[in-house]
């Protein structure tokens, strides 16, 4: 299969060396069932420069390295409104193609299950968002045809999800003000989110109770912020 040169260089590389099942699989040492992982959920909006930089540069690394001892989930809606309307029951803060996109991810997340963070990080982390879908699911989740997620995306189940994400967004206490929102154990605090946006592999493992892993003694890397 000839490779979209959209996908970044490192991915490329290690398709290439076919070795990204291996570095998928890191020698973190495997924590106790007892104690809980680091939930992590993510509300966000496909085009948004901020959210982008965060899947790319702070959670999807995190959970690379930390995936034993934390969870992820993302909520692809962010600053979007649903409408009465029909045709067009959503807006979104980046116009229709950030609704189209935002409703793709949803519908990836639904039918690829655990491959989908490698799907949506391959997604953000490329040229265009909305080019990179079809290519990334193909190579992350090859069992799940394009034709499977146009049909989520053109029928009533794509509307159902991004409702559903709708509803959860809507939810959030406090209201959220912008996006990327991020909330641990289900709960957001400026405090956190402070720290997530300097260095969330940092936090989480500070956010962890049990046995740290070999990775948690590294040394963090910040970053800077940017929100929508």
């Amino acid at each position: 299969m000839k490779l979209p040169g959209l996908l970044p260089g490192f991915l490329l590389l290690s398709i290439a060396c076919n070795v990204q099942k291996q570095c998928m699989e890191l020698n973190a040492t495997r924590p106790s069932r007892a104690v809980p992982p680091v939930s992590v959920t993510l509300y966000y909006e496909i085009l948004c420069p901020g959210c982008r930089g965060f899947i790319s540069q702070q959670l999807f690394p995190t959970w690379t390295m930390l995936q034993d001892i934390m969870t992820v989930t993302l909520v692809p809606y962010g600053n979007a409104k649903e409408l009465p309307s029909v045709n067009s029951p959503f807006t979104c803060q980046h116009g229709e193609p950030e609704c189209r996109g935002n409703m793709i991810e949803a519908c990836i997340i639904h039918l690829t299950g655990h491959s989908a963070f490698q799907i949506i990080y391959c997604m953000e982390s490329a040229a265009n968002v909305l080019n990179a879908a079809q290519p990334c699911l193909q190579l992350y989740a090859p069992s799940v045809s394009w034709a499977r997620v146009s049909s989520c995306v053109t029928g009533d189940l794509g509307n159902q999800l991004m409702h559903a994400n709708a509803v959860m967004t809507r939810a959030l206490s406090p209201t959220h003000t912008h996006v990327p929102w991020v909330t641990f154990y289900g709960e957001y605090t400026e405090d956190n989110e402070d720290k997530a946006m300097s260095s969330l592999f940092s936090l989480v493992c500070q956010l962890y109770k049990g046995v740290k892993p070999p990775a948690c003694n590294g040394a963090p890397v910040r970053l800077n912020r940017s929100f929508c």
